[in-house]
């Protein structure tokens, strides 16, 4: 039986709205040991910032931190998945499009994350990926 992406996402996504300062996000990623941050408007899906981006994007290019929205840096094209799609698709759309973390979205509305450490934690419980993934934070 295949497993489903419902099976092994984080639900609950944490989301912010387009108008949010990054140096709130980078809190909130730090307090909620995560990695990717929705980013919303008007309790829609308008992008996904993740701290790659916040270095990439904020601090390398000399950007004010204090004076950035999450609007001016996140991706805002997405690829998603659904909760009943298999975990077989959410690798393939990774692997496909390069990604460490895909939105699960039904009905239009955001209901969880997968990481590419989940995926690594239901493959192969003995790599190094997932026992790196399934360890707790460094604080």
């Amino acid at each position: 039986m295949t497993q489903r992406v419902r099976d092994i996402m984080t639900a609950a996504p944490v989301a912010v709205g387009t108008l949010t300062g990054v140096g709130e996000v980078a809190q909130r990623m730090r307090d909620e040991d995560i990695g990717a941050v929705l980013v919303t408007e008007r309790d829609e899906l308008r992008g996904l910032v993740t701290d790659r981006d916040l270095t990439v994007r904020v601090l390398a290019e000399g950007r004010d931190p204090l004076h950035t929205t999450v609007r001016e840096v996140c991706s805002p094209r997405l690829v998603t998945v659904s909760p009943g799609d298999g975990t077989d698709d959410a690798a393939v759309l990774m692997r496909r499009h390069s990604l460490r973390q895909l939105p699960v979205v039904e009905n239009g509305e955001a209901v969880g994350m997968v990481a590419l450490g989940d995926l690594a934690v239901d493959r192969d419980p003995d790599s190094a990926l997932s026992e790196i993934s399934s360890a707790p934070a460094n604080t």
